[in-house]
């Protein structure tokens, strides 16, 4: 199956704007760290020289997560969006149909730009999949830890 990262334009363009970044800024900062920490002596004793390159590994390791990213990024736009039905860039009112209690309004995103805590969550989610198709007024069943929960969608909006 063919690896994709679903996600907006402003977060493709994140993503370019942070390689760029460590492919020019960052990569010479490291570079100086390591050449400053060579000059501390005895390459086998010294814990600046192990740091850089640690930091330096931790930078080649980011580039390369950043470049298969962007590699294999899906660009979502508000086009995209077929009928009244949940994809990603909708916004989503529902209740839980057990209490009847109306949540605050969730935005579905891609994996990228996944941010629970903002209410922002992923299609690849348990609860961003039981959403995505979906219309105003259908139940979904959302399987959690502590058992199914189902919600009724109530609103979706662009």
């Amino acid at each position: 199956m063919k690896k994709e990262y679903k996600m907006s334009e402003a977060r493709h363009q994140e993503l370019k704007d942070e390689l760029n970044y460590l492919k020019t800024v960052r990569e010479k900062e490291v570079a100086e760290l390591i050449k400053e920490a060579r000059g501390f002596g005895d390459l086998s004793e010294n814990s600046e020289y192990d740091e850089a390159k640690n930091e330096q590994g931790k930078l080649y390791s980011r580039i390369a997560e950043i470049e298969d990213i962007l590699l294999h990024a899906v660009v979502i736009t508000d086009d995209d969006a077929v009928g009244t039905s949940v994809t990603i860039g909708s916004r989503v009112t529902v209740a839980e149909v057990k209490s009847g209690k109306e949540l605050p309004e969730y935005k579905v995103v891609g994996s990228q730009e996944a941010d629970p805590m903002n209410r922002a969550i992923s299609e690849d989610s348990p609860f961003g999949r039981a959403l995505m198709g979906a219309k105003e007024g259908d139940e979904v069943v959302v399987e959690a830890p502590v058992g199914e929960i189902r919600y009724k969608i109530i609103k979706i909006e662009r």
